[in-house]
């Protein structure tokens, strides 16, 4: 079945523009449009979405409430959020929101449909530029609580964007107890989502920065390029 996407902006000629541009992949389906947060949220519980493409600069509600509601009230739904500029205050509010990606609306078409497909699979695909953002906003947490052997294997798993159902086929476990580690993990650094367990696993030397990037863009950017990016 194609992925259900709800788009959330204010503006008339991005929904248009983005319905285009996931119209062309026979996987993607929209399901919905609206033009502010608070309707995102009631659009969201009505229909259900794999995925939605939030904007974070919105009418009545922004994104960034709009993105906490639903990942409060609909876990299984996944956001990402779209802005036309970085501003750090933005970019972490909609981490901490719980969005899955972030990009910013000059992406390419390629990358828009492969961050709603890595987002409906529990992926992390953040814009290189944005996660340069989060490398100078999430700290290391002071004196987080020690990880286990095998959460630390499941932080590393999650940093290089495997989702839930992969990290529990190659550690051959149930995808429940890997949602259980993931959560595990999530309090133990004191951190509110994936993607930021991801930058701390960057952070922390578990992972190379640049296989946090989406392949397509570490392919491109030198390690040194990522960090300074």
């Amino acid at each position: 079945m194609a992925l259900r996407v709800l788009i959330a902006d204010d503006h008339a000629v991005v929904r248009q523009g983005l319905r285009m541009i996931l119209g062309l992949d026979n996987d993607i389906k929209v399901v919905g449009e609206t033009t502010n947060g608070r309707e995102a949220v009631r659009l969201a519980r009505e229909l259900c979405p794999d995925v939605v493409l939030m904007d974070l600069l919105m009418p009545v509600m922004d994104g960034v409430s709009a993105t906490a509601e639903i990942r409060q009230d609909l876990p299984e739904v996944e956001v990402v959020a779209l802005t036309s500029s970085l501003d750090d205050a933005m970019v972490m509010g909609a981490v901490r929101a719980g969005a899955i990606g972030f990009l910013l609306k000059n992406a390419e078409a390629d990358d828009l449909r492969n961050a709603v497909k890595a987002a409906a699979a529990g992926q992390i695909h953040v814009s290189p530029a944005a996660i340069s953002r989060l490398m100078g906003q999430v700290r290391e947490p002071s004196g987080p609580e020690q990880l286990t052997e095998r959460e630390t294997e499941v932080l590393t798993m999650l940093a290089r964007g495997k989702a839930n159902k992969e990290i529990a086929h190659d550690l051959r476990i149930g995808q429940q107890t890997v949602k259980t580690y993931v959560s595990h993990i999530l309090t133990k650094l004191g951190v509110h989502s994936r993607t930021q367990a991801a930058v701390y696993a960057v952070q922390s030397g578990l992972v190379p920065a640049g296989e946090l990037t989406p392949p397509e863009a570490a392919e491109s950017m030198t390690r040194e390029q990522w960090w300074s990016a």
